[in-house]
């Protein structure tokens, strides 16, 4: 009879597991075959920064829950200001007429997508 229990209980749950697995592995692919939305210092840099934010919390949450309220706020700062510069920089060259790459537009709607799936966690 428990041996049965422990049956049923791995039967019903290991499926689950697997499906969890199935979801991690493709929000996996999916934000590896996106664009990333920062260069590669400044990841490391913020990543470095909420570590420590992170590892603060033990001794004073109240403070750590402000500095990372502070460093998403630099977060999405920095991004609202790297996508206006870019399309700033495509608004002007159509404003002197020179023509944009269909390369160059494909480059910024894949990181405008990245970054609207991730903002809704598509």
């Amino acid at each position: 009879m428990q041996r049965e229990i422990e049956r049923n209980d791995k039967a019903t749950t290991q499926p689950a597991a697997a499906q969890g697995q199935k979801q991690s592995d493709v929000a996996t692919r999916r934000t590896l075959a996106s664009p990333a939305l920062f260069p590669r210092d400044q990841i490391e840099s913020f990543g470095r920064e909420w570590a420590l934010i992170q590892a603060a919390f033990v001794d004073d949450p109240r403070s750590a829950v402000g500095h990372a309220s502070d460093l998403v706020g630099r977060a999405v700062g920095a991004l609202t200001a790297q996508f206006e510069r870019e399309r700033t920089a495509l608004e002007e060259q159509w404003a002197r007429g020179e023509e944009v790459s269909t390369e160059e537009l494909r480059v910024m709607l894949q990181r405008y997508r990245a970054f609207f799936q991730r903002v809704l966690s598509v």
